[in-house]
C-alpha cells in the first residue's frame, strides 16, 4: 500500500534549494537534480551495456536511486563536505536514523521495500556496478550544475576547491565508457544539455503555486510514482523498467515544444494529434540524433503513444493492449510490457497533487482547485491494472 505521507515526501524535494549559498538560478532544487542524475544514470548504464557488455541490474539501479534520494530528503541541505564527513564517520547512525524516520512509510510497499533500502544502506559488497554508475551519475549531474555555478561566482572563496573536489571525483569514475564519452562532450553530452533545460521550464507556468516545480522534476515524479504502482500489482523486472523509464521520459519532447496546457491541446479538434505528431517529428530531427542509433527504438518505445499500454511481440512489432490484459498474459520479460494507462493516471496524480499542495500552501487560483477537482471526479473510480487509483487521489481531495 502506497501511503500519503510518502507521496507527500517526494515533492519535499522541490523546496529543497541546491547552491543556496551560491549566486544561482533560483530553480536548482534537489528534486531537478536527482531527476537529472537519474536520467545520467540511465545513459551510462546503456553506455555500459554497449560497450563493455555488462549485464545491468536495471531494477536495483532504479531502487539504488530511490533509496539515495529519500535519504537525501531526510538529511535535506547538508553541504556536501560536511555531509561527506559525517557519513565517513557516523555513517551507520546517520543510515539508521533514516531509516527510522522512513519505516512508517515505506513498511507497507510491497517489493520488500524497506528491507532492500536497509540492505542497500549497509552492505556495501552487493550490486556494486550499480552503485558506481549512480554514484558517477550524481557527480555529473552536480558538475552540469556547476558549471553554471561558475560563471555566475568566479572570484568567490572556496570555488576552486569545489571544482577540484568534483574533477577528482568524476576522475575516480574514468574506468566507465560513459563517462569518457561525457568528458568529450560530443552528441551524448548536448542530449544531456538539452535535458538539463527542462530544469528552468516550469509547470502550470501562467498559474501561481507552490513549490514551484519543473518538467523535470514532474517526470522524476511520475517515474517514481509509476515504478511504485508496478511494484503493488507485481510486475515483472522488465515491466517495471519500461514503466520507470517511460516516466522518466514521457515529457521529453517539451525540452522542444514546452509545456503545451491542457486547455490549448483541447481548444480545437485535431489538435492534440497534430501537437503529438509535432513533437515525435522534433524527436526524430533533433534528439535522437544525440543518442547512439542502437537506444532509437527503446526511447521511441517510451515516448510515442507514451499513454497507451502495449507489448513488443517477437518479431519486433508493437501491440496496444490493456493493463488488465498485461497482468493476466504479458506480465513476464519476453512481451516487453508498458503500462502506458498506468503511467497516463501516474501522471496525472501528480498534477492533481500539486494542485493540493499549492492549494494547503494558501496559493490557490481558479484553474488549481478546477483541475483538482476535475481529476478527483475522474479517477475516483478508476482501477488500473488491479490498482485502485480512487484510493491513491482521495488522499489529495481539497
Amino acid at each position: 500500500m502506497i501511503r500519503k505521507e510518502l507521496l507527500e515526501l517526494l515533492f519535499e524535494a522541490a523546496s529543497i534549494q541546491r547552491w543556496n549559498d551560491h549566486i544561482r538560478p533560483e530553480h536548482f532544487t534537489e528534486l531537478d537534480k536527482q531527476a537529472h542524475k537519474m536520467i545520467y544514470a540511465y545513459i551510462l548504464a546503456k553506455t555500459e551495456e554497449d560497450t563493455h557488455h555488462l549485464r545491468i541490474n536495471w531494477r536495483k539501479l532504479i531502487e539504488g536511486g530511490l533509496f539515495e534520494f529519500l535519504h537525501r530528503i531526510v538529511l535535506t541541505d547538508i553541504k556536501p563536505p560536511v555531509f561527506h564527513k559525517l557519513m565517513a564517520q557516523k555513517g551507520e547512525q546517520l543510515n539508521r536514523w533514516v531509516l527510522e524516520k522512513l519505516e512508517a512509510m515505506l513498511a507497507p510497499l510491497a517489493g520488500d521495500f524497506l528491507l532492500n533500502m536497509e540492505e542497500y544502506l549497509f552492505d556495501h559488497s552487493k550490486y556494486l556496478l550499480e552503485r558506481k554508475l549512480l554514484k558517477a551519475a550524481h557527480y555529473l549531474a552536480t558538475n552540469w550544475e556547476f558549471k553554471i555555478i561558475y560563471r555566475l561566482n568566479k572570484g568567490l572563496y572556496g570555488l576552486a576547491e569545489t571544482k577540484a573536489a568534483i574533477e577528482n571525483q568524476l576522475e575516480e569514475h574514468y574506468d566507465l565508457a560513459g563517462v569518457q564519452k561525457l568528458t568529450l562532450g560530443k552528441k551524448t553530452g548536448n542530449f544531456l544539455d538539452l535535458v538539463g533545460q527542462l530544469r528552468f521550464q516550469l509547470r502550470w507556468a501562467q498559474t501561481p503555486r507552490l513549490p514551484k516545480t519543473s518538467v523535470i522534476g514532474h517526470m522524476l515524479i511520475v517515474a517514481i510514482l509509476s515504478y511504485l504502482c508496478s511494484v503493488e500489482v507485481g510486475a515483472g523486472d522488465k515491466r517495471v523498467y519500461n514503466n520507470f523509464f517511460a516516466g522518466l521520459f514521457h515529457d521529453l519532447p517539451e525540452v522542444l515544444t514546452r509545456d503545451i496546457v491542457s486547455p490549448v491541446k483541447q481548444s480545437v479538434a485535431g489538435i492534440e494529434q497534430l501537437i503529438k505528431e509535432i513533437e515525435h517529428r522534433q524527436l526524430e530531427e533533433r534528439i535522437f540524433p544525440l543518442l547512439p542509433p542502437a537506444w532509437y527504438k527503446e526511447i521511441n518505445y517510451f515516448t510515442q503513444n507514451e499513454f497507451k499500454s502495449k507489448i513488443m511481440r517477437e518479431d519486433g512489432q508493437i501491440v496496444i493492449v490493456a493493463s488488465a490484459e498485461i497482468n493476466e498474459k504479458y506480465n513476464d520479460d519476453r512481451h516487453n510490457p508498458l503500462d502506458g494507462e498506468l503511467i497516463k493516471a501516474c501522471d496525472q496524480l501528480a498534477a492533481y497533487m500539486e494542485t493540493f499542495l499549492s492549494i494547503t500552501h494558501g496559493i490557490i487560483s481558479k484553474p488549481l482547485v478546477e483541475a483538482n477537482r476535475h481529476l478527483y471526479e475522474k479517477y475516483k473510480n478508476i482501477t488500473i491494472a488491479g490498482l485502485d487509483f480512487g484510493q491513491l487521489f482521495s488522499y489529495f481531495k481539497i
